[in-house]
């Protein structure tokens, strides 16, 4: 084996090497950017294969993850035809209350997310005629042709919950940024406190 000289303050080759090993080093390091760019092409080529693959029909179905459905739900008050639910975002407290003809009932807990698409509220419901009642209400959230859609679990049907464009029937268009029904809440807690 032939000893080579190096250099000591890069360790590379002396100028004292062979002129065939510095020919053939500096071919090997000439290739070197072609072939960091064909690999480059083969990754972009591939990668954009892996996109158009995904892509799929326009009916393929994707899962929002904790995060998109946070930005949905944190501190926002989501209006119903009887009452409304304030998703508050600090430890994620939830307070709801409906109020019908005769009766009233407030509940309060927290809101839960997962990665599976699912919003779920943990809320303990009271009224004049009942004591604390936790009750466990969950929603699926998936997302097809870039609308966002949502049902009532166990086995409510999928419906629109927000298009990937403004539409006036679209559930979210009932969301009010902020604690909007606080006052309402509060009045109706009151009734129930009352007792009377």
């Amino acid at each position: 084996m032939r000893s080579l000289g190096m250099t000591t303050q890069t360790g590379l080759p002396s100028e004292s090497a062979s002129g065939a090993r510095r020919h053939r080093l500096a071919r090997r390091v000439s290739l070197a950017p072609v072939l960091a760019f064909w690999c480059q092409m083969a990754l972009c080529g591939a990668a954009h294969a892996a996109a158009a693959k995904d892509s799929g029909p326009a009916d393929a179905v994707a899962v929002p993850t904790a995060f998109e459905l946070q930005l949905v739900y944190a501190d926002r008050t989501w209006i119903w035809d009887n009452g409304a639910a304030y998703f508050g975002q600090k430890d994620r407290p939830v307070r709801a209350w409906t109020s019908e003809q005769d009766t009233a009932s407030v509940g309060e807990g927290r809101w839960h997310l997962s990665n599976d698409g699912k919003m779920c509220m943990d809320l303990i419901w009271r009224s004049k005629t009942y004591a604390a009642a936790p009750i466990r209400t969950c929603f699926s959230h998936r997302i097809r042709g870039g609308t966002l859609e949502q049902r009532k679990d166990p086995d409510g049907l999928w419906y629109s919950f927000r298009h990937s464009l403004e539409d006036p029937s679209d559930e979210q268009r009932k969301f009010e940024e902020g604690d909007t029904k606080g006052a309402q809440f509060d009045k109706v807690r009151g009734l129930i406190d009352s007792k009377s």
